[in-house]
């Protein structure tokens, strides 16, 4: 499966972007998705992530609240709408498809290229 990121720009704090993540060869709906971003000079961190039908959802504590990710199994997609937008939420967003809708990057099989997002003070 090839994933797809997009959506990702130059906001000023306090606004909004929606990532978009699209898959190809594989149907995104047998699987979990899940965003992650890294930082220059940082560690890549989880974001969030939901299981195969969207029915399950889970944050990390950073954006809990301002962040909501969603799936359109008919267009095989998932997005991450993001509001409330930090300076600190400048990174690189990659999106991953994997087995389990799991915090920890090492269990997604596959990972799209990546989308800045960039948050101006």
């Amino acid at each position: 499966v090839q994933l797809q990121a997009s959506g990702g720009g130059l906001v000023q704090a306090g606004g909004s972007l929606r990532l978009s993540c699209a898959a190809s060869g594989r149907a995104l709906s047998s699987s979990a998705t899940g965003w992650f971003r890294q930082a220059p000079g940082k560690e890549r961190e989880f974001v969030a992530v939901c299981n195969w039908s969207g029915g399950y959802t889970y944050y990390a504590d950073s954006v809990e609240g301002r962040f909501t990710i969603a799936r359109d199994n008919a267009r095989n997609t998932v997005t991450l709408q993001m509001n409330s937008l930090k300076p600190e939420d400048t990174a690189l967003y990659y999106c991953a498809a994997g087995d389990y809708p799991d915090p920890r990057s090492a269990t997604y099989h596959y990972w799209g290229q990546g989308t800045q997002v960039t948050v101006s003070s």
